[in-house]
């Protein structure tokens, strides 16, 4: 069996082929990215969702695919992207193709974050032979890079108080490589989490334990948080989208712990006060 995975060069798909060098025999793996020279576990093939033209080539003869949406903000690309991705992958051949969304997706519109992954689901289960939709919890990754950029301020913003099942970035690699490697996953959907949800309140008292200082939790409005990011000089695209995720945190989006991680990966997702302190030491 051939498997690709497109987006092989980002973390989440540099984790993703980690997880099949470990678990894959007697299968070829081939990593697709705009930078094919990088791959290091598999064979590299050039792919890019900006130009349709390389991702026949790149798709060829594959039997099951991982497309792994682009980081890229600007208003409605992403979803574009990701129709093409799906589009060139069923015009290619491929017999199984898994998209990696987020969690809680629903009809929204752009700028939201999660236009885009809508977008995706929509196009693949309306035209893919075969599919399987991957939803992701926000990365605990991320919830660690936030904290270190908010340590100066003591303290995480957010637009309401919210509850979040934060996953690690690895729990959901595995998540994905299981579902590559193993039968029964065909027209399923599932969300990979951690083990528990937490609030603005409980997370805020688990890293202050994690960092020995006080960390806290403040709510702002939305437009407040808006005009402060806009102040501190970032990018529209960039504020649109932490405001969105906020707007989805506060909304429960992320608000949803399942047992998908351990059902797919073969074993139970890390805890959050694991991954955050190995993150924060």
């Amino acid at each position: 069996m051939n498997i690709g995975i497109g987006g092989a060069s980002g973390k989440l798909g540099q984790a993703v082929l980690r997880e099949l060098r470990a678990r894959v025999h007697g299968h070829e793996v081939i990593a697709v990215s705009r930078t094919p020279e990088t791959a290091e576990f598999a064979e590299g093939r050039l792919g890019d969702y900006d130009r349709p033209e390389t991702l026949a080539t790149a798709y060829a003869g594959l039997d099951r695919l991982l497309l792994i949406p682009t980081a890229d903000l600007r208003r409605g690309k992403r979803g574009e992207q990701n129709v093409t991705g799906i589009k060139a992958a069923i015009e290619a051949g491929v017999k199984h193709i898994v998209f990696m969304s987020a969690a809680g997706t629903r009809e929204q519109s752009e700028p939201d974050v999660g236009a885009s992954y809508w977008t995706g689901e929509q196009y693949l289960i309306k035209h893919a032979p075969r599919w399987t939709i991957l939803r992701m919890s926000y990365y605990a990754q991320s919830l660690a890079q936030e904290v270190t950029m908010s340590l100066a301020q003591g303290g995480l913003t957010g637009v309401a108080e919210n509850r979040v099942a934060f996953v690690s970035r690895d729990d959901i690699a595995a998540a994905a490589a299981g579902i590559l490697t193993d039968e029964g996953h065909a027209g399923a959907i599932y969300t990979a989490t951690g083990p528990r949800a937490y609030s603005g309140a409980e997370r805020a008292a688990l890293i202050s334990e994690i960092i020995g200082k006080p960390f806290g939790f403040t709510t702002v409005p939305a437009e407040a948080l808006r005009a402060g990011l806009g102040q501190a000089g970032l990018p529209e695209d960039i504020v649109n989208a932490v405001v969105g995720i906020q707007n989805d945190f506060a909304a429960g989006a992320f608000d949803i712990v399942t047992g998908d991680v351990e059902r797919l990966a073969g074993r139970p997702p890390q805890a959050l006060r694991d991954v955050l302190s190995s993150a924060l030491k």
